[in-house]
Order: structure tokens, then sequence, then C-alpha cells
């Protein structure tokens, strides 16, 4: 039975996160548990992590920076274990090598990028994005074992004012339109991040879950 972490550090939708994770393994048929937790231990043992985050990129990034070893246990797993990672709203923010939102703060660097407001060009739109969006996927999600069975103009759900502007286009996956084009989906190696809600994105949120339980990067 395989392990699932999901990291608290006081910021995202635990319960949500934890219910889909635990339906997408049931119907999965596969045997795993999933867990909740702020311990950085177990943290470091997980066989897979998922970092959710509601709110400010420097909130979340300073709620995580206070829990005693958690920030370190989360990237020993991930750059040394490659425990396979998954990265939620501002979770996946946080792999990116900085946020703008209230002052410039550091993320983990993983996505060559900085987490800057979303500015569309028809300032008719909202801020923030929020509600259900078409996907369109860039050339790397075809071979991507966590987006299999995606497809082009499947619906996520969104709800965010900032996101990832890419040093490397290589990393992103997939972009949303919205007064041009916003970063959706973006991933390296063992970790993936999703801009949108998996947890409330019904069948296609279900999929990916499913894709990332049998992950082996």
């Amino acid at each position: 039975m395989q392990t699932l972490v999901i990291v608290d550090y006081g910021s995202g939708n635990l319960r949500s996160a934890a219910k889909a994770a635990e339906r997408a393994a049931r119907e999965g048929g596969i045997a795993a548990q999933v867990l909740v937790t702020d311990a950085a231990d177990k943290v470091a043992a997980a066989d897979r992590l998922l970092l959710p985050g509601v709110g400010a990129f420097r909130d979340c990034a300073l709620g995580l920076a206070a829990r005693g070893g958690l920030r370190d246990a989360i990237a020993e797993a991930v750059e040394h274990r490659a425990v396979p990672f998954l990265g939620i709203c501002v979770g996946a923010q946080l792999m990116a090598r900085e946020g703008l939102e209230h002052g410039r703060t550091p993320g983990f660097g993983w996505i060559d990028g900085t987490v800057a407001p979303i500015t569309p060009a028809d300032r008719a739109l909202k801020i923030p994005h929020m509600g259900w969006n078409s996907l369109a996927f860039d050339a790397g999600a075809a071979t991507h074992p966590v987006l299999a069975g995606l497809v082009a103009d499947d619906h996520a759900y969104f709800v965010h004012s900032y996101h990832i502007q890419l040093d490397d286009p290589a990393m992103r996956l997939a972009s949303v339109g919205y007064g041009g084009d916003i970063t959706a989906i973006v991933g390296r190696d063992n970790m993936i991040g999703t801009q949108f809600h998996p947890e409330k994105s019904q069948q296609l949120g279900l999929r990916l879950l499913s894709n990332f339980w049998q992950w082996r990067p």
C-alpha cells in the first residue's frame, strides 16, 4: 500500500483534496492511504506528496516555512528521493523561483518562472479568474502520464489572480485563455502542478488524480 501525504500548513482545501484523492484511488482499484499532516517525518516517508494552497503566495510560503522542518522535508523528498509531487493552485505556484504577491518571496525554485499577476488584454474581464475554463495542451502533455486521457477543451475549475510566467516554455504542459494565455499546468521530472483545482474539477480532476496515483516518473 502506498501513502499519499497531503501537506497541512494552514492553507488549502485539505478535506476536499483528501476526499478526491481517496475516491480516485478507490475507483482506480489502487491500494493506498491518504494522510493529511504537518509532520516533517511523515512527509519525509511519503510515497507521494500533494501540496495544496489557497490565498496569497507570500502567506503560503511563510506559513510553510513556519512549520519546523516541513519545507526541508518536502525539498528532500522531491529533489533527492524523487517522490512524485503534485502542487495545486498556490501549491503549484510555490514550485516557481519566486512570487511577486505582497513583495518578492522565494519559492522552491523547481520551475523556472515568476508568479505574477494576471493582466487580461480585455479590461472587462474580472480578476480573480474564477470558474470553469477549457484547457489547451502543449506538446509535452501528449506523453505525460498524469495527463493521459485528458483532451483539449476539457474544463477545469480555477480561482486565482496570479499565475506562473515561465522562463522556459518547455515546462508548461497546458494553458487557459483569459484575455491572453495563462499557465494552467507545469511540470518537470517527478513534479507536476495545476493552477486549477482537480478536487473541484469533477471527472477531469478524478482522472488526473487517478493518473497521479499510478505515475512512476
